[in-house]
């Protein structure tokens, strides 16, 4: 059975059992713990917490996951992979423990025929929590299951919760026997290589409170609600059904490795087993390749793209050991082209959008890996460098810290780097390496740490949603006024009954005109007053759905729940700020059209008069261009089209070409803005927006420049900002044109022309200023005088020379005292704003043990620098000019002393 047919029949069956279908949720799932989804009740997690009511007693789905905390153990076993898919079904409120248990075993027993998965019951094993003698009872009255093939473990293995306070409860697990062939009989406790976990049901039942690992902690009492949360691995079934070993033999990821395997003329399993004691090195590099160019795909098809921190360094990670193992195999070619399109045609079955997305998904990946190329060849002339180094210096090991460089500054794995030392004679330190990674990954952790917002406490705010009828109405789509009454009210962060002059308030209303920030639009401003109060709203949020919290501090009066309100927001800043969003939707279809489909957005901001806009993009966008998709987004502009919103599901938004934002979270109906009928733009927006383009007046784009790999970002102005902009230019231009003499159109070249002059004019200075000081030599030489037996000429040269100039002088001034004696001449000047001094010996001097080197390093150490060279010359610098001086008088003593 195909893994696509499984997933469809998981959801054919909970459906017909009345559980609403729910799509698995974006990746890049909002919640500050999670880098990634990576578990299929994480969507579902608001529900659990109690901070959202759940639209639907019982739901099911198929969810995406990816972990990455084991992304080193990849292809080593071949229980670990990043990418995986979480069958599950949940009910809030609903079904129990009997539920769950019957749906389980219905699906998993009833022949393929049938509609189920046709698994013999006489395989399957379960294993329940210790103390939970109902579940162990229901297991046998409801399905026959012998008593002896139901096993009990601890809290550590059949318990469940988040890890910090709030629902938890005992598990119940279902395992496969799949043989004698791969273990010991004696069920899950004796060995769960040969018994396979496939379904974890979760009995939500209990509240925990505080405490650390998984069994220390305190159960504080029943759960007002029961619920529950299931998960069936679909790729562990699906390596069952298939009727193969493991994961990566499925017929969504076995594709993948066989085409590397025929791309480097390997065969998978030719040369060792397949567990981790005995893989071969090239099973586990094919492991790896297959596991990360299909997690590879569904990252950049959620709007991943590669960069050097959080979610985009896992995915370049990816694609970059993906891309290395081959080359491991042998394969120095590009791989992924190969590669990324048998994945694509296995996984579209089950997710079509791969389909849809293709070009933007395979332009992100084809250029990390000709990005990573680039870096393999820089980084192997380094490594080169390195190595012919330890080698000039007698050694047989490249530092650990010579690897750490290349991997963390280069991005050259330790991997190559290994490899490649030793086809040059060479060991790594690899203990050495292993503890800086150690040490910089130590120094990330404690930095996310600090960064990382928790689990945000929010039963206040859903005390308040709770409390009422509806979700608060938003009237801020109509005007920018309305009336309401006081739904909920914290004051100084808590709850209270009365606010008065002063205090910080957060305030909801059951009806606002108050636009919350979210989408990239920033939040109104405004006052709302109350019975003979008044408040100064600052900020606008959304902390749970459906509640809209104003932010602000009491000015006057008193106020308290109930209290009537009349709220008025900013109306100058909401029109400037709703220009700013209308001319983002306007400036991201401009760069879809010059530049490609791929350009997608990154992220935003609405601001008012001002917007930002991140963009997906690989490469600068060249001036010439830049400015015709300014000249574009303003030829929009001139035409004046009508900006409307209409409300819809989102199937049929998708359907009619609506772009939706990668990453963010949409219910089953959305809002779509479209300008003009739609046909040029259409997005999903919540946002407010100008009611006719025209009302934007103009749209200036500041700048565009890189934010990071692979993302790009635009900076522009608009409407009166735009015009008071290009007002202050032309003020400029006008006084430019005034100052050279020319019209506006020939200021560039007579600008240029100046400029080109006066560097010619410089160059000429220069020249003059260095025949000036090479012609003292003569009048210098006779300045020179005896110290200790040693010809000494030191010298500040007051004209700004350069260090190549210096040491000519040097040089012309040791050839003019001659050999006869020893002789020593040291020089200083300043050069681009920092101190210089130059030393040379003759080989008198040097039979006397005085060398250059020395000396610099005695004049440098004054200077607050340092510097070094050979014995007969020798250059050095510093930061403090006021010193040089003191430097050459202590060259003086230096020799002194040696004389001595």
């Amino acid at each position: 059975m195909e893994t696509a047919e499984i997933r469809r029949r998981w959801l054919r069956f909970f459906e017909s059992k009345g559980h609403a279908v729910v799509p698995s949720a974006s990746l890049l799932y909002d919640d500050p713990n999670l880098l990634f989804v990576n578990a299929g009740m994480v969507p579902f997690k608001p529900y659990f917490l109690g901070q959202e009511t759940p639209p639907w007693d019982r739901a099911t789905s198929v969810q995406k996951c990816v972990r990455t905390q084991d992304i080193e153990e990849v292809g080593k076993t071949s229980r670990h992979g990043t990418f995986f898919q979480m069958n599950g079904n949940f009910s809030f409120g609903d079904y129990f423990k009997a539920g769950a248990i019957e749906y389980a075993w219905e699906l998993l027993t009833t022949s393929q025929g049938a509609g189920g998965y046709g698994l013999e019951p006489e395989k399957l094993w379960v294993t329940v929590f210790e103390n939970d003698d109902e579940a162990a009872d229901l297991w046998v009255q409801l399905t026959g299951i012998p008593r002896e093939r139901i096993v009990k473990r601890g809290m550590a293995d059949n318990f469940w919760s988040m890890g910090v306070p709030g629902p938890c409860g005992p598990c119940s697990e279902i395992y496969v026997d799949r043989g004698s062939e791969y273990g010991p009989d004696g069920g899950p406790a004796v060995d769960e290589d040969r018994f396979m976990e496939i379904w974890n049901l979760v009995f939500m039942q209990y509240e925990r409170g505080a405490g650390q690992g998984k069994d220390d902690f305190p159960i504080l009492g029943d759960l007002p609600r029961q619920n529950i949360d299931t998960g069936l691995g679909l790729e562990r079934l699906a390596s069952i059904l298939q009727g193969v070993d493991n994961m990566y033999e499925i017929d969504e990821v076995y594709p993948v490795l066989d085409k590397a395997a025929e791309m480097s003329g390997k065969r998978y399993g030719a040369t060792g087993g397949q567990t981790a004691q005995d893989s071969h090195p090239d099973d586990v590099r094919l492991r790896v390749v297959a596991d990360h160019v299909r997690s590879s795909l569904m990252l950049i098809g959620d709007g991943v793209t590669p960069g050097n921190e959080g979610r985009g360094y896992v995915l370049r990670r990816m694609l970059r050991r993906a891309v290395r193992s081959m080359r491991l195999l042998g394969v120095a070619d590009p791989v992924l082209p190969e590669l990324l399109p048998v994945s694509l045609e296995r996984m579209r079955q089950s997710y079509p959008e791969l389909q849809r997305d293709w070009g933007r998904i395979s332009d992100v990946a084809y250029a990390e890996e000709e990005a990573f190329r680039r870096t393999l060849t820089s980084g192997t002339t380094i490594l080169d460098t390195a190595v012919e180094r330890t080698k000039a210096a007698g050694g047989t090991t490249l530092g650990g810290e010579e690897a750490f460089r290349l991997h963390d500054t280069y991005g050259f794995p330790i991997d190559l780097t290994l490899e490649m030392a030793a086809e040059q004679g060479l060991s790594v330190d690899e203990e050495g390496f292993r503890r800086l990674m150690t040490e910089q990954r130590t120094r990330a952790k404690v930095d996310a740490k600090a960064k990382k917002s928790g689990h945000v406490d929010t039963h206040l705010y859903r005390e308040i949603a709770d409390s009422l009828s509806a979700p608060v109405d938003f009237l801020g789509y109509e005007g920018v006024g309305g009336e309401g009454r006081v739904a909920g009210l914290l004051v100084g962060g808590a709850t209270g009954g009365r606010a008065r002059a002063g205090d910080e308030v957060e305030l909801v209303l059951d009806r606002t005109p108050f636009y919350a920030e979210s989408g990239g639009q920033l939040a109104d401003q405004g006052v709302i007053e109350l019975d003979g109060a008044r408040v100064r709203v600052t900020d606008v949020q959304k902390p749970i759905t459906g509640l809209i919290v104003h932010r602000g501090v009491v000015e006057d009066g008193e106020l308290g729940l109930g209290d009537h309100a009349v709220s008025r927001v900013d109306a100058d800043r909401r029109r400037s700020v709703s220009r700013a969003h209308t001319a983002t939707h306007i400036l991201h279809q401009s760069l879809r059209d010059a530049l490609s489909s791929t350009a997608t957005q990154a992220g935003s901001e609405n601001a008012p008069g001002r917007l930002r806009f991140d963009f997906s993009w690989g490469q600068p966008v060249s001036p010439a261009l830049f400015s015709e998709i300014e000249a574009r987004i303003n030829e929009v502009v001139l035409t004046d089209q009508p900006v409307s919103a209409q409300v819809m599901d989102k199937k049929t938004a998708l359907e009619s070409g609506a772009l939706a934002m990668f990453g963010e979270k949409y219910g089953d109906e959305v809002r779509v803005v479209s300008i003009g009928d739609g046909s040029w733009s259409k997005e999903f927006c919540g946002g407010t927006h100008a009611l006719t383009v025209g009302q934007l007046g103009v749209v200036k784009l500041l700048g565009e420049s890189s934010i990071g790999s692979g993302v790009r970002r635009v900076e522009a102005l608009v409407g009166a900002d735009a015009y008071g902009h290009l007002a202050r230019e032309s003020a400029v231009l006008s006084q430019l044109t005034d100052i050279v003499k020319a019209r506006p159109e020939e200021l560039a070249d007579r600008i240029s022309t100046m400029l080109t002059r006066l560097k010619d004019a410089e160059r000429e200075i220069d020249a003059i200023r260095r025949q000036q000081v090479l012609g003292q030599a003569a009048q210098l030489a006779e300045t020179a005088g005896d110290v200790g037996g040693v010809l000494l000429l030191t010298h500040h040269v007051e004209a700004a020379v350069s260090g190549d100039d210096l040491r000519s002088l040097v040089l012309d001034l040791r050839s003019r005292l001659g050999e006869e004696r020893p002789a020593v001449v040291a020089l200083a000047s300043v050069a681009k704003g920092r101190p210089v001094v130059v030393v040379a010996t003759n080989a008198a001097a040097r039979e006397k043990g005085i060398k250059a080197g020395a000396l610099v390093k005695v004049a440098a150490g004054v200077l607050g620098g340092g510097g070094g060279g050979k014995d007969d010359l020798a250059q050095g610098g510093g930061t403090d000019a006021t010193r040089i001086g003191d430097a050459l008088g202590e060259i003086r003593s230096a020799i002194t002393r040696l004389g001595a």
